[in-house]
């Protein structure tokens, strides 16, 4: 059974330079949909969550008929408490934030599969710093997950009943480098194309 899956599309993007982050072209597709389309195709319900520093990103949601909150652009964890009660959503669900364009379903699965076998109220996902470094990101956040130095990948899972409360969690950390594309600035953006450039015609990226 699907989950909502909360993507967080309020970033201006200025660090980059190019409009509205969201809509950020990677090999053609707009940063944003690439995140939609890696977690429609495991069958979860879509919510694109806004701020008023996004309204290209509103019209381009309206016009293709993706179901979108615009919250206030106060702070990550305020816009998802906002939607979430804005929606009612009361079942665990899937956060994450829309500038990872090399998520793939693979890497939805295993942490919905390690979120139910957690028998936890909620999860973080973590990559290790040491790779997040070695594809230039920079983390501000950073703490030892399982004995290994790690930053957060931006995507978790929130039960929405237990919203306004402090949540049980599982952390796990997954080392793959498409969760280390993390596209803050063009240095990044740049080093994604270039990856993906590399990748071998019909495979998809490891």
């Amino acid at each position: 059974m699907g989950m909502y899956a909360l993507i967080l599309a309020g970033g201006q993007g200025s660090r980059l330079g190019q409009g509205e982050k969201p809509l950020v072209l990677v090999e053609g597709v707009p940063m944003v949909q690439r995140v939609i389309d890696a977690f429609e195709g495991e069958g979860h319900d879509i919510v694109v969550v806004l701020s008023p520093r996004t309204p290209y990103t509103h019209n381009w949601c309206r016009a293709r008929g993706i179901l979108h909150y615009t919250a206030e652009g106060r702070g990550y964890m305020e816009d998802i408490i906002e939607t979430v009660h804005a929606l009612d959503i009361r079942s665990p669900f899937f956060s994450s934030v829309a500038d990872i364009p090399l998520l793939s379903g693979d890497i939805i699965r295993r942490i919905r599969e390690a979120y139910e076998k957690s028998g936890k109220d909620a999860l973080s996902t973590w990559i290790p710093a040491a790779l997040a470094e070695e594809h230039g990101c920079h983390p501000s956040l950073a703490e030892v997950v399982s004995g290994t130095l790690a930053c957060p990948a931006g995507i978790n899972i929130l039960r929405g009943d237990l919203i306004d409360t402090p949540q049980d969690e599982v952390q796990i950390i997954i080392d793959d480098p498409r969760l280390a594309c993390n596209i803050n600035t063009r240095e990044a953006l740049e080093r994604v194309m270039a990856r993906l450039k590399e990748k071998p015609a019909g495979k998809k990226s490891p």
